[in-house]
């Protein structure tokens, strides 16, 4: 039974409930996951950067997925890794740094739509106005587009985190693998209906603009492909938006299933398990299906490989 504790600065976390059988086993899986995501992703980004060839518009959008990857794991799997290996009783983590935590959290899960929003509108340039694309889609346009992505990130979570931070606290005992806005909310010993409300219209601005975004550019890009009879365009657009939609419906299905989740107290442990897919899954297979879908890039991989014979 939770102490109840008038603004403790000291919070406790029920961290990742494993049987003593499977703590190890689990902690290895952990642990080779989240070197395989930073490995990964840091060379996609590395690749990209370094490459000339690569310095397009839509391999430089694409840096940020990867990056936001390492981020978003690299703020909840160790501190999950090392609290598996404490007695329940003893995982204790301060006010500050589980704010800092679920601060992390959220950057990363907002970031995750932001960015394929934007990668999706350079989708939507490239094959709906290719004549133009150079002009439009400018390194300009890209800083532009990267910042506006962060920085909507950023406002986003500030504010919902700014609502429960001023709410007064009574309990000290996270329900949950890692600190987020929800777990902390719980916490609380007081009411908020602004709190309520804004979490409620974050997750559908969120969930809206990034449905109505992916849904509006992929109906024009769909209508053009349709009308053209230019099978260049066609195999070009089907093979870069096949790549991005999967990337967006991996991080769609596992957020959704976070969410819905999150509203019934029943299935406690299904929400833990799909709150440490969603980190882990996209941030595994982003960087594999960008690897083998993409032409460029995989060219360039075989070749550092040297491999000479590449594949058409």
């Amino acid at each position: 039974m939770e102490n109840l504790t008038y603004n403790s600065p000291v919070l406790q976390l029920e961290g990742l409930v494993v049987s003593e059988l499977y703590i190890y086993p689990t902690f290895l899986s952990l642990l080779f996951a989240y070197v395989l995501i930073v490995i990964s992703n840091t060379a996609i980004i590395l690749l990209i950067t370094m490459e000339r060839r690569l310095h397009e518009p839509m391999y430089l959008l694409f840096c940020n997925l990867p990056f936001n990857d390492v981020f978003g794991n690299s703020v909840v799997v160790p501190r999950l890794m090392v609290d598996m290996l404490k007695p329940a009783s003893e995982r204790y983590i301060s006010f500050r740094d589980c704010i800092t935590q679920a601060f992390g959290y959220h950057m990363f899960s907002v970031a995750s739509n932001c960015i394929l929003m934007v990668m999706a509108y350079d989708r939507y340039v490239a094959i709906c106005n290719p004549l133009h694309y150079t002009t439009i889609m400018t390194t300009k346009m890209v800083a532009k587009l990267t910042v506006s992505a962060w920085a909507a990130t950023l406002l986003l979570v500030c504010i919902l985190l700014s609502f429960t931070l001023r709410l007064n606290r009574c309990g000290t005992f996270i329900t949950n693998p890692f600190c987020d806005n929800a777990s902390l909310y719980k916490l609380s010993c007081e009411g908020s209906f602004i709190s309520n409300v804004y979490g409620l219209v974050y997750t559908a601005v969120i969930a809206g603009c990034s449905l109505t975004t992916i849904g509006i550019t992929y109906s024009k890009i769909a209508i053009v492909c349709l009308s053209s009879q230019n099978k260049s365009l066609n195999s070009k657009a089907l093979k870069t938006c096949s790549t991005h939609l999967t990337v967006f419906m991996i991080m769609w299905s596992c957020g959704c299933s976070m969410f819905i989740l999150h509203r019934f107290s029943g299935v406690a442990e299904y929400r833990k398990a799909a709150a440490l897919i969603f980190h882990i899954v996209p941030g595994i297979l982003n960087p594999l299906i960008y690897a083998l879908q993409c032409t460029e890039i995989r060219h360039v991989i075989l070749k550092l490989l040297n491999i000479k014979k590449l594949v058409p």
